[in-house]
């Protein structure tokens, strides 16, 4: 059975969020949010009807509207149009105020029931995006290693070669010197004899 749906209020950046969600920790998923705003106080269930209705009317969505603001929750909110200094501190201290006394929630009904079914088909179409986003990353990366892969086995069979015709150089350094070794032996023994047969010839 679907759960029933409650309405979050939070302010991140440059926007005042709402959202109509199952739990605070399903909202928290749908706003990104990186740390429990609820445990630092400025996340809060919002009992404001209008609120209510429009988060009602697309659950799952979040909805916006430029921070500090009264105006209407939407789907897509232009930015705030300007910010004063003492804004922060004006949010701080209505954040921490005694949150005003909920009204009663009314019981279930086939409404409540519809916006729960769409607000977990929302859910699943964030997370079916975010399954489509990995497979695209994961995708990535196999691309990565292959290419890794392949620039590593070229640079291997370059190492090859060059050692294979490093060796074969040095094959032949040794063979020069071994005949330059023999040479300089026989010229050694040609140049004793053809000095003693200059020498008889002076004699």
């Amino acid at each position: 059975m679907a759960r029933k749906l409650k309405t979050f209020e939070t302010s991140l950046g440059f926007y005042d969020l709402a959202i109509a969600a199952p739990s605070m920790k399903a909202a928290l998923s749908a706003w990104g949010a990186d740390s429990n705003l609820f445990h630092q106080g400025v996340a809060k269930e919002s009992d404001d009807p209008d609120v209510v209705a429009a988060t009602m009317a697309k659950p799952g969505v979040v909805l916006r509207r430029p921070v500090g603001s009264q105006g209407p929750f939407r789907e897509h909110a232009d930015l705030p149009t300007h910010l004063v200094d003492e804004e922060p501190t004006r949010r701080s201290r209505k954040a921490s105020a005694k949150p005003k006394k909920r009204q009663p929630r009314p019981p279930e009904d086939k409404a409540a029931r519809a916006a729960a079914l769409s607000f977990e088909k929302e859910e699943r179409r964030r997370e079916a995006e975010r399954e489509r986003e990995e497979a695209v990353r994961e995708k990535e990366r196999q691309r990565q290693r292959r290419a890794v892969a392949k620039a590593q086995e070229a640079l291997d069979e370059a190492r090859r070669e060059h050692d294979k015709r490093a060796a074969a150089i040095e094959a032949e350094r040794d063979e020069l010197e071994r005949r330059s070794q023999v040479e300089d032996a026989r010229w050694e023994k040609q140049k004793e004899k053809l000095e003693a047969a200059l020498r008889r010839a002076r004699d």
